[in-house]
């Protein structure tokens, strides 16, 4: 079937301005301005709109298999279409955990069955991330895996990250970096300070995650692997990320939304929905992450999508679990909080939330083009919505969002050239 899309506006790297585009066969096969030779069975007026290319997430958690009522790849899968995601990057802190071919294609079969957009699985960097022994990561790069991570706890053994960074450059994937010292973290529940003191709560030092970005830029160096850094949050680790870069290591890195909107200072009122790992940090690292971002020292912008179950966050918060859910508002909410407010360009906020992890990744995707696979989002710049959890696709409610009313919704998803979200007043 083809469609066409008339009137948007087009954001893409190389131009920016209001052009029809035409889909068929998964494909953008025209692009420009319409004529009677552009037949289609379906046409979208959308003036006024914004035509972005899919967004792209480094960095989400399905929870299956083995935590399906926190998410299931189906459930995720709807959340990130909602939210303007075509293609998705699948942690692997799954029970099994995500360290054999076996349950890679476990996974990419129940996202194929969904029929929806690209899920691609990544894989652990140690057995069962247990970070005693190396994953079978020549096994794993055969089944098409791109990245390695062992996420929600580091490779504490240098030398065993040493190897894995030495086997990861073999095969020319990515390690994936959840930098925070076990040890100078152990406990923690939110950034050590004035706050944490105040609010007598374990406090989680800026410090355990800076000795493993220092430790692991290192090795990244020395074994010329191609290094990512996950979720990064704090001013010096921006520091040695740039420092790191102007010397030519091969190294990426992502942000949060909620690293990039929220603060330690949020945590005061012990809502266990803002209890994430990297913690919320200070006022400065924000900014430093802004300004990082801004300026392409950072290059993308994740959501670590982490959801639990109600019960699970509605403890003490010292107890509760890591993690909030991002797929269904970061574009809303960095649109809202820092493009409108002019701390952010539209164009690097696209990029950093679609172009930039692909080329990262080197996958199909970031761009509004003749001849690119169909993956776009449709997006009304002007719609005012309240962000209601109980209206979420994903299993996951936890979000701190809840009641923040946010400018900016996206009206249709579109992967391989399906609709395969669409809001409905």
């Amino acid at each position: 079937m083809r469609l066409l899309y008339k009137g948007g506006k087009i954001f893409d790297p190389e131009f920016r301005g209001e052009a029809d585009l035409l889909v068929e066969n998964g494909k953008i096969v025209r692009l420009g301005k319409a004529d009677a030779t552009w037949e289609a069975e379906v046409i979208r007026e959308i003036s006024g709109m914004l035509i972005f290319p899919g967004l792209v997430d480094l960095h989400t958690h399905l929870r299956e298999p083995g935590s399906e009522h926190r998410e299931t790849i189906a459930t995720g899968i709807a959340a990130a279409a909602r939210g303007g995601y075509t293609t998705i990057f699948a942690m692997p802190n799954t029970n099994p955990a995500v360290d054999n071919p076996q349950i890679v294609e476990f996974i990419r079969s129940k996202a194929r069955s969904v029929d929806s957009i690209t899920v691609e699985p990544i894989a652990a960097i140690t057995r069962d991330r247990k970070g005693e022994e190396l994953a079978p990561i020549g096994e794993l790069a055969q089944a098409g895996v791109r990245i390695l991570s062992d996420d929600g706890s580091s490779v504490a053994n240098p030398r065993l990250m040493r190897q894995a960074m030495q086997y990861a450059a073999m095969f020319d994937l990515i390690i994936s970096d959840h930098c925070e010292d076990p040890y100078l973290a152990k406990g923690g529940a939110m950034n050590e300070g004035v706050t944490s003191t105040k609010l007598g709560l374990p406090p989680l030092p800026a410090l355990a995650e800076e000795v493993i970005v220092a430790r692991d830029l290192m090795l990244a160096q020395e074994t010329g692997a191609r290094l990512h850094l996950a979720h990064i949050s704090t001013k010096i680790s921006v520091e040695l990320l740039r420092q790191a870069k102007e010397k030519g290591a091969r190294v990426t890195a992502e942000v949060t939304p909620h690293h990039l909107l929220l603060t330690e200072e949020a945590v005061r009122g012990y809502n266990t929905n803002l209890k994430v790992n990297p913690p919320l940090r200070t006022e400065e690292d924000r900014q430093a992450l802004i300004t990082a971002l801004a300026d392409g020292t950072i290059d993308a912008i994740a959501t670590d999508h982490a959801p639990w179950a109600r019960h699970e966050k509605e403890v003490e918060f010292d107890v509760a679990p890591f993690g909030m859910v991002g797929l269904e508002t970061a574009l809303a909410a960095i649109w809202t909080k820092l493009v409108m407010p002019g701390e952010l360009s539209a164009q690097r906020a696209i990029e950093a939330l679609s172009t930039r992890p692909c080329q990262i990744v080197g996958t199909q995707g970031g761009r509004i083009l003749e001849g690119a696979r169909a993956d776009f989002v449709i997006f009304n710049p002007d719609q005012i919505w309240e962000v209601d959890p109980n209206n979420f696709a994903s299993k996951g409610k936890n979000t701190p969002f809840a009641g923040w009313k946010l400018q900016g919704r996206v009206i249709e998803t579109v992967a391989r050239g399906k609709v395969v979200y669409r809001w409905e007043k």
